[in-house]
């Protein structure tokens, strides 16, 4: 009973770990293109993790899914639930979740 501080304080040292290798570990390409707009820091990032020079196939990709995803329409829970195609599904899971909680299965 008197060693749960010790416990608290295990969490010291991967902590310590993560501050110290986070300033050397590379940032996202898809970070560095589409929330900083830096393509030649996304391009190097890119040359990096693929190991190759020419990466701007991967660029385009990344664009263009950006583009794809921004024309992407949002639908509220209120239209979902009013789409007849897909209510049941909804329904279905939202039954299913509820039983897990209250039967206890997932504190298990």
């Amino acid at each position: 009973e008197s060693r749960w501080p010790f416990l608290f304080g295990a969490i010291i040292v991967p902590s310590l770990i993560q501050v110290v290798i986070l300033p050397f570990l590379p940032e996202s390409p898809r970070y560095l293109l589409l929330e900083k707009h830096n393509r030649s820091k996304a391009e190097k990032a890119f040359q990096r993790f693929l190991g190759k020079d020419d990466v701007s196939q991967e660029i385009e990709e990344v664009l263009a899914e950006s583009r794809a995803q921004r024309n992407t329409k949002l639908v509220s829970v209120v239209q979902l639930l009013r789409t007849r195609a897909v209510r049941w599904q909804i329904l279905t899971v939202v039954v299913t979740m509820g039983c897990y909680q209250l039967c206890g299965l997932n504190a298990v």
